[in-house]
């Protein structure tokens, strides 16, 4: 690699910096093949530039998207070059010569990460309801980054430990094995397996400015543990939406959730489609032992003495049930809805749930339910 070109590729290394925070994992090696080829390229043709990152920092289908993205916001200018042929780009990719001079290049980089940085802080405590398209881009982008981990619960097998309690079985197959001598004691203990999940999302008219990053939040959890999280929509009626959000691609996935879902947008009848949940998956074995988190405002049109009703039997089947509420992490705010004045006798917490930061104390939440 020339000596003269050597200060542009370190804007070339934060970028990578910057996509790995992405969400991308391009390691130390594909990053040094991205750097050789960026060598090897012309800096003045933002299509030589877009197709060098892709060849050498991509590894996964799942990444196209996030470095498109990455590639639009790191290297943008006024000037917008086209499209690579035959890119499946979200975003029109933009490039900026790099200065060879050097002069203030380290001040710049920092100063990048810095408002990056800043701007990500500040995302993650904005209300839901009032970002706008671009801020909900970005939210996407952070929600796929979220790594959910699971709670889990005592199973009926034992495994083998190294120590514990004294496995008398197979101590005596390995006395056999060895002449009847007792040279190797064995032990187990009782194994876990993930605890199921249940997500009950509102999407009423007055959750509507939440539904699509609550539902996205659930794409992320049933991705996780597709058969281990379940995913239905409260309104009107109750779709179980589990199947359409296992789907890898959040965009498809999305697609789907909104075509079954009929009643988006509309009225509010809380008790009656936990019954319906209740009849006919709850009680079935869904619910049993599972950790149940319900998203509403709490806002009943139907009979409040039904949904207390229905939440006690909900109540008594599952392990534990969370009410997370959009509007819980105002200041001022008062459970004084009629369906959360309901519901507090027979929950387990109320929690916020407007931003990303209240979402990612929900996850840590439901871990340790």
């Amino acid at each position: 690699m020339d000596t003269e070109r050597a200060d542009p590729l370190v804007g070339f290394a934060g970028f990578a910096a910057a996509l790995r925070e992405a969400g991308v994992a391009c390691d130390a090696r594909r990053v040094q093949a991205y750097l050789a080829a960026v060598g090897e390229v012309d800096l003045a043709q933002p299509t030589q530039v877009y197709w060098a990152g892709r060849l050498t920092l991509c590894s996964d289908p799942d990444d196209l998207p996030r470095y498109e993205e990455a590639f639009a916001r790191w290297f943008s200018v006024d000037d917008r070059p086209g499209t690579p042929s035959g890119a499946p780009v979200h975003k029109r990719a933009r490039i900026a010569p790099l200065d060879s001079g050097g002069d203030g290049a380290a001040a710049s980089e920092e100063d990048r990460l810095r408002v990056a940085a800043s701007d990500h802080e500040v995302l993650r405590h904005r209300d839901l309801a009032e970002l706008s398209k671009a801020e909900r881009e970005h939210l996407r982008e952070l929600l796929a980054t979220l790594r959910p981990v699971l709670p889990r619960r005592r199973a009926a097998r034992r495994v083998p430990v190294h120590r514990g309690r004294l496995d008398a079985s197979r101590t005596l197959r390995a006395m056999l094995a060895d002449g009847g001598e007792p040279a190797r004691l064995a032990y187990h203990r009782r194994g876990t397996r993930p605890r199921r999940v249940v997500l009950l999302i509102d999407v009423s008219g007055s959750m509507s400015p939440y539904a699509d990053a609550l539902l996205r939040f659930a794409h992320v959890l049933t991705r996780s543990a597709p058969m281990s999280v379940e995913v239905f929509t409260l309104g009107t009626r109750m779709t179980r939406v589990s199947r359409q959000l296992r789907q890898r691609d959040p965009e498809q996935a999305m697609l789907a959730a909104g075509t079954a879902v009929p009643d988006f947008a509309g009225g509010t009848r809380l008790g009656e489609t936990l019954r319906v949940f209740l009849d006919r998956w709850g009680q079935r074995g869904i619910a049993r032992r599972a950790v149940v988190t319900v998203f509403s405002d709490g806002w009943e049109r139907g009979d409040v003495s039904l949904l207390s009703d229905q939440l006690g039997r909900l109540r008594r089947l599952a392990h534990a049930v969370l009410w997370v509420n959009p509007h819980a992490g105002r200041e001022g705010y008062a459970p004084v809805q009629s369906g959360i004045v309901a519901a507090l006798p027979h929950i387990d917490r109320l929690l916020a749930g407007h931003s990303l930061a209240t979402l990612e104390r929900l996850l840590g939440e439901i871990a340790d339910a």
